[in-house]
């Protein structure tokens, strides 16, 4: 276990992605406790203190401390403990006790490049401020993420009648938040400006129950289809959808 514990306190001094399999038990102490008796387990260290455990399963680490956290290692018998801690905004800590042989794999990790997200609902909003006449003709904007005490509407125009219209967009289908979240942005600009608002929600699809709930409220919705595929958000068209619930 000596030789094992140099490897990892090598690369954890080097700032190393640091990766760990083996049998454990898992304890956690801070905002409550946990212990998770011993299994195979997969441990994975960032440069930054990220600490995330694994079981062989599952999307989500069953234990993790956030980017800061001091990472040591200890010798108990025949025991290898590895200790992740963070002291803020309280006192947290969790100690992997690994017994028998560990995996070890240790490198050096440079990645300072930010994802780009293709089809973003603020991409979406630009190619629609671009083409408003694929929801209705003479439909002017006035600016996009209108900012309301409750969030961002994510396009605010004017009809030919003079009509303020709110727009909410979705990339995905929309379901009752997207209603909810529309009908409190209408509610507050109907109060703030004294004038008729109209409330529309483009997406690519809606669920029934939402639709249900936008129609009594007298909102519209737009099936919205649009090309994400490249590397660019292209909209293909909108099309209004509001005959009959089993239309969708």
């Amino acid at each position: 276990m000596l030789e094992q514990k140099t490897i990892i306190d090598r690369a954890i001094s080097s700032h190393n992605l640091l990766i760990l399999v083996g049998n454990a038990n898992v304890k956690y102490f801070g905002r409550a406790s946990s212990k998770l008796s011993n299994g195979d387990r997969l441990v994975i260290v960032k440069p930054d203190g990220t600490f995330l455990v694994h079981q062989n399963s599952g999307m989500k680490a069953i234990n993790y401390q956030g980017p800061g956290s001091t990472v040591k290692t200890f010798l108990s018998g025949d025991k290898l403990i590895l200790k992740s801690e963070r002291l803020k905004p309280v006192h947290e800590s969790i100690e992997v006790e690994f017994t028998g042989k560990i995996e070890i794999h240790s490198f050096p990790m440079h990645d300072d490049k930010k994802i780009n997200v293709i089809g973003s609902e603020k991409q979406l909003a630009i190619q629609l401020e671009q083409n408003m006449g694929f929801i209705e003709k003479n439909l002017k904007i006035l600016t996009n993420e209108a900012d309301v005490k409750r969030g961002f509407i994510d396009l605010l125009a004017e009809d030919a009648e003079g009509n303020l219209v709110a727009i909410e967009l979705k990339r995905r289908k929309a379901g009752l938040d997207a209603v909810t979240q529309l009908e409190r942005y209408v509610m507050e600009l109907r109060k703030r400006k004294n004038v008729k608002v109209r409330g529309i929600v483009c997406a690519p699809g809606i669920t029934p129950n939402a639709l249900k709930l936008l129609e009594s409220r007298g909102f519209q919705f737009f099936n919205l289809k649009y090309d994400a595929s490249q590397m660019n958000v292209r909209i293909e068209g909108l099309e209004k959808k509001q005959n009959t619930l089993d239309f969708y």
